[in-house]
């Protein structure tokens, strides 16, 4: 049984904050400082460029990845770090359209997050080949579902609502009709158990600096089927993606494993941090994860539909079809929220009238909840979110 009063502990959480935004970016290790030190001071400065063979740099990215397969039901060897979500998310799609270059439909939902969509939208654009991307409601996916598809690409829990797809059911049913799944993990990696291999997942693609807990700015992961990884082109065919990239040969080679998905040079810095968030990890079961997560979302709903009657739930109400947050909506969030952030309970907001919040059990408890839906209670029933201070938008919501 996992010891969520021992996890809290090795986080750095502010004195009078609780924290319910892990869902956009993670608290602090407190690891995190002494290693992050460790890669500046003993491996860059005194190393210097040494510490890429000596201080194990060069194969960070692959180690890593090595590292996360396990919290993502992937097999070692199968995942790999660096460059950001959107990159990540362009290559497994730029791979599969390869993969099946007789289809001309990239699915999604319109649900999704809206850069899965600039991506794909950007990428259709530079291969000028007749493809198109179609959204649907996130409810009629299943549906349209069919022999002209080659990429379905979803968010496997929603940013918004925190809606969760059923992976193993819509993967089963794209391979059918003969197409390729990719999933975006931003908001399932470290919230819930996930089963790529056995869901028989194409490509899927994650980041690290929300429930991973790696820090701002956190390199992404990519997941290749075991199948398709000397198949998969990679599309941004960077110099650490090459088979020998100290060959310095003029002519892209691949690698034969999943090195081929890197690009550039890896954040060694924040990667050392992520390192240490990972360590975390090693004595978390995800199902006990999951099923506190499950526990702490559902009083959070019972006290604030009992206080809060002008907020309506915006997530699914079955906890089985919600990722780890839970979003009311209410006409003035956006003020509310920042009213309550100003009382020390951290969410955040999402167009149009979505205040979110996120339940991670590795750092909140029961105390945390109930006292983060009575503040809540007070702003709503107070008023407090019509001050004028609290209407002016900022830069990042």
């Amino acid at each position: 049984m996992t010891d969520f009063a021992a996890t809290r502990a090795k986080f750095h959480l502010p004195e009078g904050v609780i924290y319910l935004d892990g869902n956009s970016l993670g608290p602090l290790p407190k690891s995190a400082r002494e290693r992050a030190r460790r890669a500046i001071e003993d491996e860059w400065g005194e190393m210097l460029i040494r510490a890429w063979n000596a201080a194990g740099w060069m194969d960070q990215p692959r180690r890593v990845g090595d590292r996360i397969a396990p919290l993502i039901g992937a097999q070692p060897g199968t995942v790999v770090m660096g460059d950001t979500l959107s990159i990540k998310m362009y290559q497994a799609l730029a791979a599969t359209l390869a993969m099946r270059p007789e289809r001309k439909v990239v699915l999604s939902d319109t649900g999704n997050f809206p850069t899965d969509l600039y991506m794909a939208e950007g990428l259709i654009r530079s291969l000028a080949r007749g493809h198109v991307l179609k959204t649907v409601a996130p409810e009629g996916v299943e549906a349209a579902i069919d022999e002209s598809v080659a990429a379905l690409m979803l968010t496997h829990v929603d940013y918004g609502s925190g809606r969760m797809h059923d992976m193993a059911k819509l993967t089963e049913k794209a391979h059918a009709a003969g197409a390729l799944a990719i999933w975006d993990l931003a908001h399932s990696a470290g919230a819930l158990p996930v089963d790529l291999a056995g869901c028989k997942v194409d490509f899927a693609a994650g980041c690290t600096y929300k429930y991973l807990n790696g820090g701002p700015g956190a390199p992404a992961f990519i997941y290749v089927r075991p199948d398709h990884i000397e198949k998969a082109q990679p599309a941004l065919s960077g110099w650490l993606g090459h088979a020998a990239p100290f060959d310095f040969d003029l002519a892209y080679r691949p690698a034969r494993s999943i090195e081929r998905m890197r690009v550039g040079t890896p954040p060694v810095v924040q990667m050392t941090i992520l390192e240490a968030a990972l360590d975390i990890w090693d004595d978390v079961d995800m199902a006990a994860l999951r099923a506190r997560s499950i526990e702490l979302s559902e009083l959070f709903i019972r006290d604030v539909e009992a206080r809060c009657p002008a907020l309506s739930l915006a997530s699914p109400r079955d906890p089985a079809r919600r990722g780890s947050q839970v979003s009311f909506r209410f006409e003035h969030g956006y003020a509310a929220m920042r009213a309550l952030i100003a009382r020390g309970v951290i969410g955040d907001f999402r167009s149009p009238d979505r205040m979110r919040f996120g339940f991670a059990p590795l750092y909140i408890g029961e105390a945390d909840v109930r006292r983060a839906a009575d503040i809540l209670a007070g702003v709503i029933e107070g008023g407090a979110w019509n001050d004028p201070v609290y209407m002016t938008r900022e830069a990042v919501t």
